[in-house]
């Protein structure tokens, strides 16, 4: 098996002979020499290949382009050069895909707006190749966490008819023809449609994931989820994936334990794994970005009620964009303001205003409050939103009334009350606002590997 390139530069003593694959990434002559640097993803560095005009075809393989796909074998020996510690003298070099004048890395830097029109390209680029490498490693941490903990995960199905945020900006799901749908009493008929309802994209998988945790105690999704939000924002994407665990027998003080000993857990293991990238990330893209992730590791998360938040907004010696009162909900200028200002560290605001949350939240003995929780982090905000669930059957649909919500729609989600319902709790986490948290990156679609934005299904 041929060796990554991340292997080879990890050997000590370095391995003789080798053989390496990869994508040229510079390419020089001079002095009767060639210098071909290649990168095979596997890590930020690349490895340089020293070719002697001796070597067979070395005229071809003068000439070849960046980008073009190689095949190296040679000595591995220690190079003079400064920041590298080995090079190798090639012995052959194959080209097995070739690249034209054309191709559009090079070496200037590029803008993330102008890679973002060729994503088919740009994970060969240094900074999008850190990107993908956290994105891998966050993504194992967090399947790592869970299975630690017993946690089961369950697959939630991408096609759904409930709407678990309430909020109607959802993808439907249709084999109809949209420009003659059938019709009944003056409405699109959808009892004849494929599935016999109306269907649309997942905007959760929270609601089936409490289904498998009054069998299972503990159980997680991990899956994409989507929104027909019509939002151009950085933060906003209509395609991404949310991590969303569900645990019986456990109440908001339980659930907000889990949350902070996750995002401790997956930030600590980036840092332990990529240790390369996150020092690049913090050269190019977010200075202080090692010294962030470990603070959050290291900082106690303060606890504080949303009446709390809201006295300590309204003293602050400071004007926000948006105002301050008790039943608005919080900003993200007002998180950052709590997080970074006031505390300088993670903090937890509970107890929101009932009627701001959705109508699967426990109601406080208040009647006015739910025992939801939001972590906000600084220089973000809000990064994980949960929640007690409502386990009384007649609160529930007290509060399906109050939200308008048809209780026959949720026959099965009212008969987990019914039939052995007890106290249990959730949250949700956006995988890419957390890897924009770890990386630094500022735009939602420098995270995706093909963004789905407004106006965007295509690279």
């Amino acid at each position: 098996m041929i060796d990554t390139i991340r292997q080879i530069l990890a050997l000590d003593p370095p391995k003789k002979n080798v053989t390496v694959e990869g994508w040229v990434r510079t390419a020089r002559s001079g002095k009767g020499v060639a210098f071909l640097e290649i990168n095979d993803g596997s890590c930020l560095a690349g490895l340089q290949l020293v070719i002697d005009p001796e070597m067979p075809g070395f005229e071809e393989i003068a000439r070849v382009g960046v980008g073009a796909a190689v095949r190296a074998v040679g000595e591995l020996t220690e190079s003079p050069a400064k920041g590298q510690r080995v090079e190798l003298k090639a012995a052959g070099v194959e080209i097995m895909g070739p690249s034209q004048d054309d191709y559009p890395l090079q070496k200037k830097r590029h803008s993330f707006e102008f890679l973002r029109t060729i994503s088919h390209l740009r994970p060969r680029a240094r900074t999008f190749g850190a990107v993908f490498r956290v994105r891998h490693a966050l993504q194992m941490a967090i399947h790592n966490f869970f299975d630690s903990r017993g946690f089961i995960q369950v697959h939630t199905p991408i096609i759904t008819a409930a709407d678990c945020e309430g909020a109607g900006q959802m993808f439907r799901v249709s084999t109809f023809d949209p420009g003659n749908p059938p019709m009944k009493d003056g409405a699109v008929d959808h009892a004849s449609d494929f599935f016999g309802e109306e269907t649309s994209l997942t905007v959760s998988g929270q609601l089936e994931a409490e289904a498998f945790a009054l069998a299972f105690k503990n159980v997680y999704t991990f899956g994409p989820t989507f929104r027909a939000e019509n939002s151009h924002t950085s933060r906003h994407a209509s395609e991404f994936w949310m991590i969303e665990p569900e645990m019986a027998f456990c109440d908001l003080a339980g659930d907000m334990e889990l949350a902070e000993d996750f995002i401790r857990s997956i930030v600590k293991t980036v840092l332990d794994r990529c240790d390369e990238d996150i020092t690049f990330l913090d050269q190019w893209v977010e200075k202080g970005l090692r010294a962030k992730l470990e603070a959050l590791t290291g900082s106690k998360f303060e606890i504080l009620t949303y009446t709390e938040a809201v006295e300590f907004l309204g003293q602050a010696k400071r004007e926000f964009e948006y105002p301050v009162s008790w039943g608005a909900d919080l900003q993200s200028e007002h998180e950052r303001y709590l997080t970074e200002e006031l505390l300088g560290r993670p903090a937890f605001v509970i107890d929101y205003p009932r009627d701001i949350k959705a109508f699967y939240m426990r109601v406080n003995d208040d009647g006015k409050t739910v025992a939801a929780m939001d972590l906000l982090v600084p220089h973000v905000g809000e990064i994980i939103g949960g929640s007690q669930r409502e386990e009384r059957l007649d609160v529930l649909e007290s509060n399906m009334e109050l939200f308008e919500i048809d209780p026959k729609d949720y026959w099965w989600y009212l008969d987990l009350r019914r039939y052995g319902g007890v106290f249990h709790s959730g949250f949700g986490l956006g995988f890419e606002r957390m890897l924009m948290y770890v990386t630094g990156m500022q735009n939602i679609r420098d995270v995706i590997p093909f963004a789905r934005t407004p106006g965007n299904a295509k690279f």
